[in-house]
């Protein structure tokens, strides 16, 4: 352990003790931590039955591992004796679970979202500047950055006053940071699109998942009212939040003022997850999701080097509550099974599979003194993969509008592998692996845009459009409004790793 930050907050958040957990550094590595304001260059279960499709019976495991087995306690009688479960079941947990065992997808769910104990349940403050930026008032962007770090410090400041939380989760997005100027360019984008190919014969009608303080909702509302109010008349926007403390932020951002409660019959907040979602839309509609997707779960799966078989990752959480990663054969899991399926058949020749060396290099390495017996690991977003199939399952005729990071800094070894990290007293820190106390890290996954179109067009038979989030801003946002007086521009320059994927 090579900083005392590090130690610390590993006793205070009792983060248990996984394999290669810690790495200390106080360096930024997320554009949503309050500690990362700089330019981007980059959240007891006896006879419960195991997941869809996936087989526990014993024979079926094999202790796996990228340490030599010499070097591991056995304990594959735990792993018999423990039984198989999923992040729904223990939706209705208080506590995290311990002597179970969970596939990887879903240890990382019941991080993110356990509505008891999850980050995004219990932990994540979105930071709001207060009066939107005057940019045509600043030099340059190095005042920008000034400006805003002037005004986390102020807002974190007045939340101490009211409670210290010293492993308070504070994180930004665009939305809040360009307000209006970012929301405005999705409205005309949705307004554009609507009168092009739906009005006047279908409302206008917008689902947002995971609307954060909504102020992305009001941003787009008051734009569409201002400049388009017979359009403005036939809108209807809905959001669908997991988080129930954001569904009480959202409430209480609509009831603020007059000119918020304006839109109280034009929005609808369902407190539920996408994938849970059980309701057949069939009119027309639009649905965002900006920075939702980097949250998605996960699998993992590893490959035998020698016999090029696939091995997925499983969580042992023992009497403890420590946390042990061995690995089952895919073929029990039919949802990683059909990802990589789909996987095989839309990737380019360029991806960076596990096993792209040849089998002479992989031997030569697996040869080497204190080698592992399997290869890196590739993270799966079968999450994903799952939305599309609820989009194409129950909104027919839906758009889609993704925003998201396309690549990451500082991520965790492996292929499409995550940044996981936490925050204590104001100090991002990031750890090297997804086995970690749940409900106190962020597990931020990068997202292959190019892939992911090709995806959703298999699973879905629409096509769709991916392009940079600077030239969609470029097109459809005011960036007059968010240039210095330099003539940088921080809404563009801002976010240089996220894209943008449209349905045409």
């Amino acid at each position: 352990m090579d900083s005392p930050v590090i130690a610390n907050i590993l006793r205070q958040l009792s983060c248990r003790r996984a394999h290669g957990c810690t790495q200390a550094s106080s360096s930024p590595s997320r554009r949503l931590l309050v500690s990362d304001i700089q330019r981007p260059q980059r959240r007891s279960f006896l006879g419960l039955g195991g997941p869809d499709g996936f087989r526990t019976q014993d024979a079926e495991w094999q202790q796996r591992s990228e340490f030599l087995p010499q070097f591991q306690k056995d304990r594959s009688e735990e792993y018999r004796r423990y039984p198989m479960v999923t992040a729904d079941q223990l939706r209705r947990r208080k506590e995290p679970p311990k002597r179970v065992k969970m596939l990887v997808r879903d240890f990382i769910e019941d991080s993110l979202y356990n509505p008891h104990y999850g980050y995004f349940s219990k932990q994540v403050v979105i930071f709001s500047p207060g009066e939107p930026f005057q940019f045509y008032k600043m030099k340059n962007e190095p005042e920008f950055y000034q400006q805003l770090s002037q005004r986390y410090t102020a807002f974190e400041d007045a939340l101490d006053a009211k409670s210290t939380n010293p492993t308070r989760q504070l994180w930004h997005t665009p939305t809040e940071l360009f307000r209006p100027f970012y929301g405005e360019a999705i409205a005309r984008y949705l307004v554009a699109n609507y009168k092009l190919t739906l009005y006047p014969y279908h409302d206008l009608i917008i689902y947002e998942m995971g609307a954060g303080n909504g102020t992305l909702m009001l941003n787009i509302l008051d734009y569409i009212r201002e400049m388009d109010p017979e359009v403005y008349a036939r809108t209807q926007f809905r959001v669908i939040e997991i988080s129930a403390a954001l569904v009480a932020l959202q409430h209480r951002s609509l009831h603020q003022s007059a000119s918020t409660r304006v839109h109280r019959d034009k929005i609808s907040i369902v407190n539920k997850s996408i994938f849970n979602w059980d309701t057949y839309v069939s009119s027309p509609c639009f649905f965002l999701a900006l920075e939702v997707i980097d949250n998605f779960a996960h699998d993992l799966v590893r490959y035998d080097p020698f016999t090029e078989e696939a091995y997925q990752g499983t969580v042992l959480i023992d009497a403890e509550g420590d946390f042990h990663m061995y690995h089952v054969p895919l073929v029990g899991d039919s949802v990683a099974s059909r990802y990589i399926r789909l996987r095989e058949g839309a990737c380019d020749p360029g991806y960076p599979h596990p096993l792209g060396s040849s089998r002479l290099l992989r031997r030569l390495r697996a040869s080497l003194p204190f080698a592992g017996n399997m290869t890196d690991p590739e993270y799966l977003p079968t999450r994903l993969m799952n939305f599309f199939e609820i989009l194409n399952a129950y909104f027919p005729a839906h758009r889609l509008l993704v925003g998201d990071f396309n690549q990451l800094p500082n991520t965790i070894r492996g292929v499409n592998a995550p940044v996981v990290q936490t925050r204590f007293e104001r100090r991002t820190v990031p750890v090297t692996t997804p086995l970690v106390q749940q409900g106190y890290f962020d597990i931020l996954f990068p997202t292959d845009f190019q892939l992911m179109e090709s995806i959703y067009r298999v699973l879905t038979g629409k096509f769709a459009r991916v392009t940079s989030q600077e030239d969609f801003l470029r097109r459809w946002a005011d960036v007059d409004h968010t240039r210095t007086a330099n003539g940088e521009n921080p809404m563009l320059s801002w976010y240089q790793n996220a894209s943008v994927m449209t349905t045409l």
